[in-house]
């Protein structure tokens, strides 16, 4: 698996927020009191601790949470660490497909441990982000006794980012990957530029989440019901996004300004978001550097 960890880890980031989606920060649109650049900054100071070479993955977490808190004294980034330091631990492996990249992947989730664990901890509790509140058990404001990924499981039924930590990330490889591959073939095929061509993937994926499950930022805020109604908005959306690229359409702006306006932010499935990126660009770094031409 070629390309530098570091480098596809942020491209993954700038695509993030290149990509207007709907209730999301993005480069066209500030919101929830934060603006695209911090999300830029915030992927530049995490980029170094989240891929390097040979560390454990709750160090990773910890090191790449501290230098953003350290920058940007704000959460702009737990979801994206947590999903992306076991990704970025499984491509030192060296697997050259989607398949190969998840097989180590389940190899490095299954070698957590309670070292790794407390570094994450730490982590999370400094980013303290919004409506996290207290756990019954294995609550981050305390000593973990159990390794990292068994304490992700504990949290899986009400966090869509600890559930990948039990699935091995079925969202990102079974769900957002292939939208994300299909789409950006399409608007390559009808002569969209690369950049272009991975947005409408990141958009479609996006959609995908968004319209599938309730995003756990959002119930966490704000509520289930609403996380529910979130869904029945994206579901045209992603119907439409199954055959055409709606980017650029006026009503996906205002439904974007309309989801900031009402302070719904999609920010799970965004942070998946950055993950499938991840993955697309581990198996074709390629698709990066093309994307930035």
């Amino acid at each position: 698996m070629g390309g530098d960890p570091a480098r596809l880890f942020a491209w993954a980031c700038a695509l993030d927020v290149e990509t207007r989606k709907p209730g999301n920060v993005s480069l066209a649109s500030a919101g929830h009191r934060m603006e695209a650049a911090q999300f830029l900054d915030s992927a530049r100071v995490a980029a170094g601790p989240l891929a390097q070479a040979g560390a454990r993955v709750g160090a990773r977490i910890e090191g790449a949470v501290a230098a953003t808190h350290a920058l940007v004294q704000c959460n702009t980034n737990l979801g994206i660490v947590l999903l992306c330091a076991p990704l970025l631990a499984a491509a030192e492996h060296g697997a050259r497909d989607a398949a190969a990249l998840r097989d180590a992947l389940a190899r490095v989730l299954a070698s957590l441990d309670l070292d790794d664990a407390r570094h994450a901890f730490r982590a999370i509790a400094l980013a303290n982000p919004g409506g996290l509140g207290r756990a019954d058990a294995q609550d981050v404001a305390a000593e973990p006794t159990v390794d990292l990924r068994a304490a992700m499981a504990l949290a899986a039924g009400r966090d869509r980012v600890a559930r990948q930590y039990a699935g091995t990330y079925d969202d990102v490889f079974v769900l957002g990957l292939p939208a994300f591959g299909e789409s950006r073939r399409r608007a390559l095929a009808a002569g969209a530029d690369a950049a272009a061509a991975a947005r409408a993937g990141l958009l479609r994926a996006y959609l995908e989440f968004l319209a599938a499950f309730p995003d756990s930022h959002i119930v966490r805020g704000r509520g289930d019901a609403a996380a529910h109604s979130v869904m029945a908005e994206a579901a045209p959306w992603r119907a439409r996004a199954r055959s055409a690229d709606p980017q650029g359409d006026a009503a996906l702006a205002a439904w974007d300004e309309s989801l900031k306006a009402r302070a719904l932010n999609p920010g799970t499935s965004a942070d998946l978001c950055v993950a499938t990126a991840l993955v697309a660009a581990l198996v074709e770094p390629g698709l990066a550097g093309a994307a930035r031409a």
